[in-house]
């Protein structure tokens, strides 16, 4: 029998048996829709977190009070004890700092916007340096941004997201218009290009005021996070990074032995990060979803050793007929990896589905990689593979005369 021939009467021993073929695929299939979907969705988060990430440069890093990712409460205590970056920390960096190209800070709360008879509340509301929504490759599509004298003389300006136009300005030109940030009046300069939603929060529902204005309404008892270009990465983001925390241990009169009392954190930092709890994440999946695999491995060679006993005939005929023991083998060795190849192409159509749906329903970004489809194929088809030697092995040592005899 030709290897041909072998998938066909594989092919044709699912279809002939439909009810069983499904029941016995579908531990493969779940397994390999699992693997699919997490590998999916994992990707397309590391490429959104790589992509907002470096939004702001490979050359930019950050000074703030304490990291972006705390994961134990002796830790939260630690970094809530140290001393608030302030105000005056970012302008002695701006205006010390020979190897930084700029420099940036960023204040942000919620609150709710009023326009009219509209409202949003859960807004962000950021208080931004006047050049920030150029360091953070923020576009202003509408109007204009933010110049040193809005931040100088605290203008009531503001730029705003695409949320507030849609909810609060519908069919208007929103700017010129005035609106009310918790309460106090701002006159709408900009609007920043749409940026979509991101695990079903939306990018777009945001009002960025200057940071003086912003102090001067919601105080100065929060802690800046400071946002420093390098102009390139590599030796000059050493020396940006040196320099700048240098300067900020030498105004909070850190020990020279003593470590730092704030949080210096680059791009690089944020996604090994991310990698790293993605990764975690990823392999734990894995290992559920592997437990499907093993489980319709099983299946799979439970249904090969029945096959074996209801075509035990046609073995001893086949062997009669001069068969050797490697073709009876390589035939049923085809057919379980067929059965469970075939469980494995519904698994990758059913998972990289689901997660498709999932970034349709709640924004969840989805990465479909080709690598990841033929690795899910050649493990399905192994698993059937492995599972099937005993089987096979079964089927190939049967005696021609006991064979034939069987059904007489």
């Amino acid at each position: 029998m030709g290897f041909a021939e072998a998938i066909n009467i594989a092919l044709q021993s699912l279809w002939a048996n439909k009810l069983r073929s499904i029941l016995t695929l579908i531990g493969v299939v779940i397994g390999v829709a699992s693997v699919i979907a997490v590998i999916t969705l994992t990707n397309g988060v590391n490429k959104y977190v790589a992509t907002k990430v470096y939004s702001y440069g490979a050359d930019v890093f950050t000074l703030s009070k304490q990291p972006p990712v705390i994961f134990t409460y002796e830790e939260y205590e630690k970094f809530q004890k140290r001393k608030d970056i302030h105000l005056d920390d970012y302008e002695a960096i701006r205006d010390n700092c020979k190897a930084c190209a700029d420099v940036g800070a960023l204040q942000s709360t919620t609150g709710k916007v009023v326009y009219g008879t509209h409202s949003s509340t859960d807004t962000s509301i950021r208080g931004w340096s006047w050049n920030m929504p150029e360091m953070s490759n923020l576009n202003v599509v509408l109007g204009r941004s933010f110049t040193p004298a809005d931040q100088q003389y605290a203008t009531h300006s503001a730029i705003i997201g695409y949320d507030i136009v849609d909810n609060l300005m519908p069919g208007m030109d929103p700017l010129g218009k005035e609106i009310r940030v918790d309460g106090e009046p701002y006159t709408v300069i900009g609007v920043g290009e749409r940026q979509g939603k991101t695990l079903g929060q939306s990018q777009d529902n945001y009002v960025s005021v200057p940071i003086t204005t912003y102090q001067r309404k919601y105080g100065t008892n929060k802690s800046v996070v400071i946002y420093i270009k390098a102009g390139s990465v590599g030796p000059a983001l050493d020396r940006a990074s040196d320099e700048a925390r240098a300067l900020l241990r030498s105004r909070r009169h850190d020990a020279p032995n003593a470590e730092d009392s704030f949080s210096l954190d680059t791009n690089a930092t944020f996604v090994g990060l991310w990698t790293s709890i993605s990764s975690t994440f990823f392999f734990v999946v894995i290992g559920i979803a592997s437990i499907s695999l093993v489980v319709g491995g099983i299946v799979i060679m439970n249904i090969m050793l029945v096959s074996v006993t209801e075509r035990t005939r046609e073995i001893g005929v086949r062997k009669a007929l001069g068969a050797r023991y490697t073709d009876i083998l390589l035939q049923f060795l085809i057919e379980s990896a067929t059965m469970s190849l075939v469980g494995g192409a519904i698994g990758v159509i059913c998972g990289s589905g689901v997660a498709k749906l999932v970034t349709v329903l709640i924004g969840f970004p989805s990465d479909i990689q080709i690598w990841s489809v033929f690795l899910a194929l050649f493990v399905s088809a192994s698993v059937g593979i492995f599972f099937g030697v005993y089987p096979a092995r079964k089927a190939a040592i049967l005696d021609p005369i006991v064979a034939l005899r069987s059904e007489m």
